[in-house]
């Protein structure tokens, strides 16, 4: 989680204390928020989540899938969060939709996930 896009999740994951978390962890995947998504929720709602570490524990939990996810399995999958709820995914090639968010491309996603 270096690139340069992703620097608002890296300080996010610092910020929750899931950073020895994930990158322990084994079979996972992270549906990773680039920088730009994470710019569509409006700042004084940003710097709210990323000052409660609880609801900012329970947004990129529901990020995180429990196992291994191919790219053929997005083509149509529902997928149980390390956060308990479900994500669902349609698409082919490198066009891929999580939630109906688009451009999930190589599991980066436009829109952070929130849980219903």
């Amino acid at each position: 989680m270096r690139a340069p896009h992703r620097s608002t999740l890296v300080a996010a994951v610092k910020q929750a204390g899931l950073v020895d978390t994930l990158h322990n962890a084994k079979n996972i995947t992270v549906f990773a928020p680039t920088n730009d998504a994470f710019a569509k929720i409006p700042t004084a709602g940003l710097d709210k989540v990323l000052a409660d570490k609880a609801t900012l524990t329970k947004i990129l939990t529901y990020h995180v899938v429990g196992q291994k996810v191919t790219p053929k399995q997005l083509e149509s999958g529902s997928f149980d969060t390390l956060r308990k709820g479900k994500l669902t995914t349609t698409g082919s090639g490198e066009a891929y939709k999580i939630d109906d968010s688009s451009n999930a491309a190589v599991y980066i996603v436009d829109t952070v996930l929130i849980p219903k």
